[in-house]
């Protein structure tokens, strides 16, 4: 953009569809549909149908009798009723308005007003989605059947020790703000490969939010993987020690962010997931490796020592946060009037490794990162809080 005089001349402005929007048939909703998401913690598919957004979509959460998971369209395939208001039994899931009962993968098995329970009741399927449970998570599959991957293993969470299990978390850490953010997923992604921003916002802007070694300006190395983008930084810790601090993003939506105080060091104990709610909301879905259930909402960051939600409306403008900075950018960034700096080249080798992808799967091809043979599931992760002794080298 050229310069301006005044904001007069400002020309209107225009996000990135590519990267941003991700209904059905927008290239990256049809990218973000080649994966297997997080969609709510196993509790959360219950007796009681869940109403929950996925990609755009409206969708029943819900788990029946015999403890099978089920993803369904709301809309009953008879008349259009919401299964928001069914009730689940043994077999699936029963509409409240003329009773036809679905099982978890759309079969009707019954429609009670017809003779024989409906002659033709096998002609009719309810709109599903497959899914599958891991790590106290429930996991949907939004795609084409035919290019269904395995669902991912990730190691980082399968080596446990001893007095270690593993936590599930559905209220957004990471985010900075509320459990459903109300902007664009992206903004909270390309976030993930920004360490310059950690010294400002978190070390000097809103008050020291976590070591001293994090106030520091580090020395950092982009890098691109096989399935995101690796972000490698550098801090002097003094005593003749440096840390070194891996963080990286992997497709489609993981971040593997390691604890900002350095607490502990080491590999990384936790990951997480963005999901897009819709164009203009999102929640992050966490796992971890932890002592006790509830450890995981200890590491949520404090500003004016205060968790986000504790704030008064005055405090979020002396001392912003993650949320305050990426929410402000707008419910969708203005990408038509940045001016990206010699700082931002993790920002921008993410938004290139993204467009490739959203590209190969538009011209028919699988993404990076989709495993379709046993044995080929599992993600890595370098990611962690390194320190190392400098001399020594």
């Amino acid at each position: 953009m050229s310069r301006l005089q005044t904001a007069y001349d400002m020309k209107p402005p225009s996000h990135i569809v590519e990267l941003t929007e991700v209904g059905r048939g927008k290239p990256m909703g049809e990218y973000l549909r080649r994966f297997w998401h997080p969609v709510g913690l196993a509790a959360d598919a219950g007796p009681t149908p869940r109403a929950v957004k996925v990609l755009g979509e409206e969708l029943i959460l819900f788990r029946d009798g015999q403890g099978r998971a089920g993803l369904l369209h709301p809309r009953c395939a008879h008349r259009g009723a919401s299964l928001f208001y069914g009730k689940v039994e043994d077999r699936g899931i029963r509409c409240c308005y003329h009773g036809w009962l679905f099982d978890t993968e759309g079969h009707c098995l019954e429609q009670p007003c017809e003779p024989e329970m409906g002659v033709n009741r096998g002609y009719v399927t309810q709109p599903w989605y497959p899914v599958e449970e891991r790590y106290g998570l429930v996991w949907a599959y939004l795609g084409p059947l035919d290019r269904k991957p395995l669902l991912p293993r990730y190691e980082l969470l399968e080596n446990l020790a001893e007095g270690e299990i593993l936590d599930a978390d559905d209220r957004s850490i990471g985010s900075g703000g509320p459990v459903i953010a109300d902007f664009n997923w992206f903004q909270h992604f390309e976030n993930i490969v920004d360490p310059f921003h950690v010294p400002v916002l978190h070390g000097t802007f809103s008050g020291v939010q976590f070591v001293d070694a994090m106030n520091q300006l580090p020395e950092v190395e982009f890098s691109e993987h096989e399935t995101g983008v690796r972000v490698t930084s550098y801090r002097t810790l003094g005593d003749g020690k440096r840390l070194r601090r891996i963080t990286e993003t992997a497709a489609p939506t993981l971040r593997v962010v390691p604890s900002p105080r350095l607490d502990p060091a080491g590999p990384c104990t936790l990951i997480g997931w963005v999901l897009p709610m819709d164009d203009t909301s999102f929640r992050i879905y966490t796992v971890g490796r932890v002592a006790a259930r509830g450890d995981l909402q200890k590491i949520r960051s404090r500003m004016n020592g205060k968790l986000w939600e504790e704030l008064a409306p005055e405090e979020h403008q002396l001392f912003p946060g993650d949320y305050e900075a990426q929410k402000s950018q707008g419910d969708i960034t203005w990408h038509s009037h940045e001016h990206l700096a010699l700082s931002d080249r993790g920002i921008s080798m993410l938004r290139r490794f993204m467009r490739r992808q959203v590209r190969i799967v538009a011209e028919g091809g699988d993404p990076a990162g989709v495993a379709f043979k046993e044995g080929e599931e599992w993600v890595r992760s370098p990611s962690g809080n390194f320190i190392e002794d400098v001399a020594a080298e």
